[in-house]
């Protein structure tokens, strides 16, 4: 038994451990992907890694409302993530394929779940100060918006830091450098908005406060007006 726990806790600690080789050398980390370095090793420690510690910070903003919320915010979390991960991933495949790049599929993969991956370490960051924020201000629109603002702030990170990975190779085709670049641009608003509605679908994430635990609620509008009519609120308008 004893030996089974230590083998399992040396894969977590593996895992992270590439996680940090990440965060210290982001360039060098990006070089061995565009090289196929221990492509698959980096895949699964990325996956969990980034799966652990947006399940860490789901419980957190989970805990607002406390009980059942926590378990689904911890588990829906990394799901929004991933999920639109995997709807997103295959349109910069293809596009990016069309115009000259010879990037294997894998190779994307890694290079995307790099940058979530980046996000789901800065999101665990903020746990302590989301949490001091949970514990001495009891205001759901405050903490709503509060969150809003830290998943913006580590999102742009994450999406610059795969914007910047995913400058072509001295491998690749230069001619259609420029129209690549274009389409990443304008497939980062894509994966924005994906995520964004992805967010508004599986929410709640923190709970509403005097209501009964709903897993999912009914789809109406879009976050962004819901955002706006927050931000009211609070100002008092």
């Amino acid at each position: 038994m004893g030996h089974a726990r230590g083998q399992v806790g040396g894969h977590v600690g593996g895992y992270f451990g590439i996680l940090m080789q990440l965060l210290r050398d982001r360039p060098g980390f990006m070089e061995e992907v565009n090289q196929g370095i221990k492509l698959e090793q980096k895949i699964i420690a990325l996956l969990v890694a980034s799966s652990i510690l947006f399940t860490v910070y789901g419980a957190v903003i989970g805990s607002f409302t406390g009980g059942l919320q926590i378990v689904a915010s911890a588990i829906k979390l990394p799901a929004l993530y991933l999920i639109t991960l995997v709807i997103c991933l295959p349109t910069l495949y293809f596009f990016n394929i069309l115009f000259g790049s010879n990037r294997s599929f894998a190779q994307h993969f890694a290079l995307l779940l790099s940058s979530v991956s980046l996000i789901s370490l800065l999101l665990c960051s903020f746990a302590p100060i989301t949490l001091f924020f949970r514990l001495s201000v009891i205001d759901y629109e405050f903490f709503k918006l509060l969150n809003v603002v830290i998943f913006a702030v580590t999102g742009l990170i994450g999406v610059n830091a795969f914007y910047q990975a995913m400058r072509p190779t001295e491998l690749e085709s230069q001619t259609d450098t420029k129209t690549r670049q274009k389409i990443l641009q304008l497939w980062l608003v894509l994966y924005g908005f994906v995520g964004s509605q992805m967010g508004w679908i599986l929410r709640p994430f923190f709970g509403a406060p005097n209501k009964d635990f709903e897993l999912f609620r009914n789809l109406e509008g879009n976050i962004y007006s819901h955002v706006l009519d927050a931000v009211k609120n609070i100002l008092g308008f």
